[in-house]
């Protein structure tokens, strides 16, 4: 099928002239202001069947008319540029880069008049277009398909990277969220390295000479260390209040009150400790009874950690389950992490076990109905025990607002007893400098007892009658 559509408006005056023609099944349009432009476009997709050109089936168009040898519009070129890193990256990268990628793709998309809404975009992207695996592995729907094949045809070459307006464009982006609020720190840096990471492979592709971002300094990325509210951070009474919630709490409670105590006192990320297995168990002290007070003693034990198991979502892992088997953070495949852990713990962990046993496999933690323990019901159990733990004043302020406020509380604790930094770096898995920057923040208690010192340097507390008003 080949025709050329002359457009009216309601007056009945020319506004555009369109040529349509047929690939197989599917309909192609393409409109133009002028009628010389329009049939010359024709006149080309005719002179391409007679040639015997083969038709793309997603743009409609013959190779002799696509995009020049070494371009690639910026859908296909990120496109690529996921399948290239999805073999060798962690679900959580696979999911950050195309998080990243879906923030800065407005600045790339052509303005028209058939554009798709941005949410269907994004989630078009976030589910199947930046997901290799579901991209070339399940029967992607057809409304989806229709929208990536628009993206495809629609959004602007790679080489627009360099404009200068794109570059302006590209820092808002990167910088602030649609509804022009700053993002943290954090996320502006995580999108900018994969938008430099990707430049750099359109580098290598040929796509173009130099990486625009190596001379552009963006003064808008938001500034800040990286560091926790002292807010968050709970004291150690705070701390066991809420564990008691939780063991308080109806059916799940009881088997997640030793999970949140060894995020707080053996500072485990929430990944790691889902993975605890009785192998781990290096030392795990058997209770001593103490003749004298009629109870229970308690030791020191230790973790030996192997693994974590951050969780992800099964659309971005290799096996389809929620969390992805991965090293250690900052560590090599084999390299392991001994964590001390004092007898509050020891007491917890014994307690559990023989409550529930370990898994199947050997796991500590586990579901009602076996397995790992899914995200959803600690956070939700984490939200209640907050609830019932906290009067409501409080708890619309940032204490222990998420789970991971236990490992700052347990980090913090050991810093305010006066540990060497170092020992105290080793133990939480980072290095001395991430542990000053990020996790050096010392509790209530402490600064108490800093006030503490400097009056008694003052040597006195003051005293006497309030000032006449």
């Amino acid at each position: 099928m080949w025709k050329l559509e002359t457009r009216l408006n309601a007056a009945k005056k020319v506004t555009s002239y369109r040529v349509l023609w047929q690939v197989e099944q599917e309909v192609f349009k393409e409109s133009f202001k002028l009628y010389a432009q329009a049939d010359g476009h024709r006149s080309s997709l005719l002179a391409a069947q007679r040639a015997g050109e083969a038709f793309d089936l997603v743009s409609g168009l013959p190779p002799s008319m696509l995009r020049p040898k070494g371009d690639l519009s910026w859908y296909r070129f990120t496109e690529e540029y996921i399948d290239m890193k999805w073999p060798d990256a962690a679900a959580t990268a696979r999911q950050t880069m195309a998080e990243a990628l879906i923030r800065v793709m407005p600045v790339f998309v052509k303005e028209g008049k058939n554009e798709p809404d941005a949410k269907v975009v994004r989630s078009a992207l976030r589910q199947w277009g930046y997901n290799t695996e579901y991209r070339n592995g399940h029967d992607m729907p057809a409304d989806v398909r229709k929208v990536l094949e628009w993206l495809a045809r629609n959004t602007l070459s790679v080489k627009a990277v360099s404009d200068p307006d794109i570059l302006r464009a590209l820092q808002r982006a990167v910088t602030r969220r649609l509804d022009g609020k700053r993002f943290a720190p954090s996320v502006a840096r995580k999108t900018r390295g994969v938008l430099f990471n990707a430049l750099d492979y359109a580098i290598e592709k040929k796509l173009i000479d130099a990486n625009p971002l190596s001379s552009v300094k963006w003064t808008a990325m938001p500034k800040g260390k990286r560091k926790v509210d002292k807010r968050a951070v709970p004291n150690p009474v705070q701390a066991r209040t809420l564990l008691a919630a939780v063991g308080a709490l109806p059916r799940s409670g009881p088997r997640l009150e030793a999970f949140f105590g060894a995020m707080y006192y053996a500072g485990l990320r929430p990944e790691e400790a889902v993975s605890l297995n009785k192998r781990n168990l290096s030392s795990l002290p058997e209770p001593v009874w103490n003749e004298q007070t009629q109870e229970y003693v308690y030791d020191w034990g230790e973790f030996h950690l192997e693994k974590a198991e951050p969780h992800a979502g099964g659309r971005w892992t290799n096996t389809g389950r929620p969390r992805d088997e991965r090293p250690l953070k900052s560590r090599g495949d084999d390299e392991g992490r001994p964590v001390s852990f004092p007898p509050d713990l020891t007491r917890l962990l014994w307690r559990h076990i023989r409550t529930f046993g370990f898994g199947p496999d050997g796991r500590l933690f586990c579901a009602e109905r076996g397995g790992e323990i899914p995200m959803i019901t600690y956070t939700r159990a984490w939200r209640a025990a907050r609830k019932a733990a906290l009067t409501e004043e409080v708890q619309a302020t940032p204490l222990a607002a998420r789970p991971y406020d236990l490992r700052h509380a347990a980090v913090s604790t050991r810093l305010a007893a006066g540990v060497d930094p170092a020992e105290v770096a080793a133990w939480a898995g980072h290095s001395v400098g991430v542990l000053m920057e990020v996790y050096a923040t010392f509790l209530d208690g402490g600064e108490a007892a800093n006030r503490a010192r400097i009056e008694k340097i003052l040597g006195h507390q003051p005293r006497g009658r309030l000032p006449e008003q």
